[in-house]
């Protein structure tokens, strides 16, 4: 930026001087009002230095496809979902609302992946980006004395940054754990309103991420296993109605009772289906090629037993997804390190 300012100061500096003739003012007028167009807001030279907001481009639905194909494993449901919801959002150069997205599912299953791998698409940065803004009821949301003061700050902090950037992503995770009423505030600006004083939040998108409801999920998981149906079998339908309702009166859920969804402002309700032992060595895999590591599927299969799975006798789905695999493969690290060494 030091640059770019001086190259600004180069263009003014000759109006300092005591007198003109005509073409040296046409000239230093031109170079003010280039200089002025290259270093404003959202300008090409200028968002070759520092990020800029994505204001108009559309998803690349193959990009985005192939990250939740390579990325997630087990999750039919939630990539049809997301895939379709937001690329219809994307695509709408007038939606009516900000896209509301709720994810629910146990521990490991893929949430908090997803919310990363979609706000990698809309800003490049992903969670380090300024425009994305990921909030944790436990870290930000603390005190239930506080709730007042919670819900005047939040709706601030989103007014200011839709202001700044009208494509801003909002992920708040553990909703489980937010105190009831405080993301009632941010209800106004995912209502059907062109504008809220003067602001419009029509192109932003928020992402709740709960362990809530994850009990049903994976009670309906267990009928379609025990019925004998393939997983693959189960469709949005057969639980967004039970996400719903369950979500809305679990007093244990920071959605209880929540004006949100009872003015039907979430567009979806997508479950995280648990996961199954071949999901697990998929997870196991992904991180063996991500450290750099040659798969050994003796190693797979031994962190996947390594895991915990339920119901106890018949084992059929982790009770923690994914979410311990990378400690579980640091303990064989040395050996995985052996035979990588051993191959190359």
């Amino acid at each position: 930026m030091k640059l770019l300012k001086a190259a600004v100061i180069f263009v003014l500096v000759p109006t300092l001087t005591p007198a003109f003739d005509p073409l040296s003012v046409s000239v230093v007028v031109g170079g003010a009002v280039m200089a002025w167009h290259l270093l404003s807001s959202d300008s090409w030279l200028k968002c070759r230095f520092q990020e800029c907001c994505n204001r108009n481009s559309t998803l690349n639905f193959t990009a985005l496809k192939a990250q939740l194909d390579n990325r997630l494993f087990g999750q039919h449901l939630a990539k049809d979902v997301v895939l379709k919801a937001v690329l219809g959002f994307s695509n709408n150069p007038s939606p009516k609302k900000p896209l509301m997205l709720s994810l629910h599912g146990w521990a490991g299953t893929g949430k908090n992946f997803l919310s990363q791998i979609l706000a990698e698409q809309v800003h490049p940065a992903g969670l380090r980006s300024k425009f994305v803004h990921l909030f944790l009821a436990t870290l930000h949301f603390p005190h239930h004395d506080q709730v007042k003061l919670y819900k005047e700050q939040l709706q601030n902090w989103i007014r200011g940054n839709v202001s700044a950037c009208p494509s801003s992503v909002f992920i708040f995770d553990e909703m489980d754990k937010m105190h009831p009423g405080v993301i009632d505030a941010i209800k106004p600006f995912l209502d059907y309103y062109e504008e809220v004083d003067g602001v419009s939040y029509r192109k932003a998108i928020f992402i709740f991420l709960s362990n809530a409801g994850g009990d049903l999920i994976n009670k309906a998981a267990l009928d379609f296993w025990a019925s004998g149906k393939r997983r693959e079998d189960i469709q949005l339908k057969d639980l967004e109605p039970l996400l719903s309702v369950g979500v809305f009166n679990n007093k244990n859920s920071g959605l209880w009772h929540s004006s949100i969804i009872d003015r039907n402002l979430i567009d979806y309700f997508v479950p995280f289906l648990p996961l199954e032992q071949r999901h697990v060595k998929m997870c196991v895999r992904a991180e063996m090629a991500a450290r750099g590591y040659a798969v050994d599927e003796k190693i797979v299969q031994e962190v996947a037993d390594e895991m915990t799975y339920f119901p106890k006798e018949q084992r059929i789905y982790s009770d923690k997804g994914c979410k311990t695999v990378q400690a579980k493969l640091d303990i064989h690290e040395d050996v995985v390190m052996r035979d990588t060494n051993a191959r190359g």
